[in-house]
C-alpha cells in the first residue's frame, strides 16, 4: 500500500458509514410506512415475526455496524495523524490534513492557503515522498 491509497482509507470508510446511515434513514421510511391489514381470516401460526418486527431488527443491526464503522474511523483517522506529524513541513501537514482528514477538495484546498492549484498539487507531491507507511 503506498502513502495515497493509505491516507484514502478514511475518506473510503466515512463514504461507507454514510451510505449506511441513509440506509438505516431508508429502513426507518419504511417501518414508519407499515400499516396492518385487518382480516378475517385465520393466519398461520407457524408464521413468527412481523414485516415490522423483521425491518426493525435489520435496523438495530445496520446501526451496529456503523457504530463499529465510527470507532474504526476515529482509530484510523487517529493514526493518519501521527503519521502526518511525522513530517516536519508544517504546510506540507495542513495540506494533508485538509485532503485526507476533512476531505476538502483541491480548490477549497488552495483557496484556504493562498495558493493556485498546482502548488498544491506540488506541496501535495513533496508531502506524500515524506510519508512512511
Amino acid at each position: 500500500m503506498n502513502a495515497k491509497e493509505y491516507l484514502k482509507q478514511a475518506f473510503y470508510l466515512d463514504k461507507r458509514i454514510n451510505s449506511k446511515l441513509e440506509q438505516v434513514e431508508s429502513l426507518n421510511a419504511l417501518a414508519t410506512k407499515a400499516t396492518s391489514t385487518l382480516s378475517d381470516m385465520p393466519k398461520s401460526p407457524s408464521r413468527g415475526s412481523s414485516k415490522l418486527e423483521d425491518t426493525i431488527v435489520k435496523i438495530v443491526d445496520l446501526q451496529e455496524e456503523i457504530n463499529k464503522d465510527i470507532d474504526k474511523l476515529v482509530d484510523l483517522k487517529k493514526e493518519i495523524v501521527r503519521t502526518i506529524k511525522k513530517i516536519e513541513d508544517k504546510e506540507l501537514q495542513v495540506v494533508l490534513e485538509k485532503r485526507y482528514l476533512c476531505f476538502e477538495s483541491w480548490e477549497k484546498i488552495a483557496v484556504e492557503m493562498n495558493y493556485s492549484i498546482q502548488h498544491i498539487f506540488r506541496l501535495h507531491s513533496k508531502a506524500l515522498k515524506n510519508i512512511e507507511v
